[in-house]
């Protein structure tokens, strides 16, 4: 009876020790996510991310490669024309592209998340910077024709285009580490119900250019923003698929320009203004630079993330955004 009895505790200790053991795999499962999406990811994340400057000129468009980027900031590079840094992590494409010209505030974008610049050519202050050591970059200067490919359907400079296996070639030969530990972005616990009353949002860089007139509309369907330049859907090239993002920053930053060619130099340290889209809604925020990144901030505190994809857009003047009620775009 005795021996029945220790048979019957030492049955229940074990089961109590594998609900044990379920719960911590589960909770170390719950930890695995991706940095930069804050979404669940199957093992540990050491791949170090890739910040591509991606053409956003029209006859750059569709580009390839946008809707896999975890991160894209969006800013003025010379006139009224803006680019893109996108920066990839969780999904590597296969084409990205097409592939543009660095510039200073380039660089220090992708030094805040520690990522591998990707660009075809340079501005004289990037060139130097990089030259220097300020960041670890692949040009495609050095690549063209080989690495960096030229698409027959478009023209130049509309038309490099990469992989991320040829990045990884040339960042190897360049005796790059290609694993690294991301700090994760901070991202909310559970995801939210979009509201009610949905906006979008309208913004032209104060140019008064429809080169790079930008709408975002939320659609229940997807539970995700949809994005248009110029009135036409972004998408990406190879899927024909649209791009869809969870959030939007809309930063302020002061714009002076430096050159004949309009290029420009953007502050990027100072914080200021901004709004951020999420679930449909619109909040009046500020940002800050933190250690190198873009981060909302409200009440003195950062806001978090909602899991899933970003897009940052920088722009002179805030007064240029218009603000209105309804789903889509």
């Amino acid at each position: 009876m005795f021996n029945r009895y220790v048979r019957v505790l030492l049955c229940f200790a074990c089961v109590l020790l594998l609900a044990s053991c379920q719960q911590q795999e589960k909770q170390e499962a719950g930890q695995k996510i991706y940095p930069l999406t804050g979404m669940k990811a199957e093992k540990d994340i050491r791949q170090r991310p890739l910040a591509v400057v991606v053409n956003n000129h029209p006859k750059a468009r569709p580009q390839s490669g946008l809707s896999k980027a975890d991160i894209v900031i969006e800013a003025l590079s010379e006139g009224a024309i803006t680019r893109f840094v996108a920066v990839f992590q969780s999904e590597m494409p296969k084409a990205a592209g097409p592939v543009r010209s660095a510039r200073e505030y380039f660089i220090d974008l992708a030094r805040g998340f520690d990522a591998i610049l990707v660009h075809h050519g340079w501005s004289p202050g990037a060139k130097s910077r990089l030259e220097n050591g300020d960041a670890d970059y692949v040009n495609g200067l050095d690549y063209d024709g080989s690495l960096f490919w030229r698409a027959d359907f478009r023209k130049a400079p509309h038309n490099s285009y990469t992989s991320f296996e040829n990045v990884k070639q040339a960042a190897a030969e360049k005796g790059y580490a290609l694993e690294t530990r991301t700090d994760p972005l901070t991202f909310k616990e559970s995801p939210e119900d979009s509201s009610k009353t949905l906006y979008s949002i309208r913004l032209d860089y104060g140019t008064k250019s429809v080169t790079n007139r930008v709408e975002y509309g939320y659609d229940k369907k997807v539970k995700g923003y949809v994005r248009k330049s110029d009135g036409v859907l972004t998408t990406d090239l190879e899927t024909e698929e649209p791009v869809i993002l969870q959030n939007i920053v809309i930063a302020e930053a002061e714009h002076q320009m430096k050159d004949a060619y309009g290029r420009r130099d953007i502050d990027l340290r100072s914080g200021g203004k901004g709004l951020l889209l999420q679930n449909g809604e619109v909040r009046q925020i500020n940002w800050k630079n933190e250690n190198g990144r873009i981060i909302p901030v409200a009440d003195g505190k950062s806001v978090p993330f909602a899991p899933g994809k970003t897009w940052i857009n920088i722009i002179p003047d805030l007064s240029k955004v218009s603000i209105s009620k309804g789903e889509g775009v």
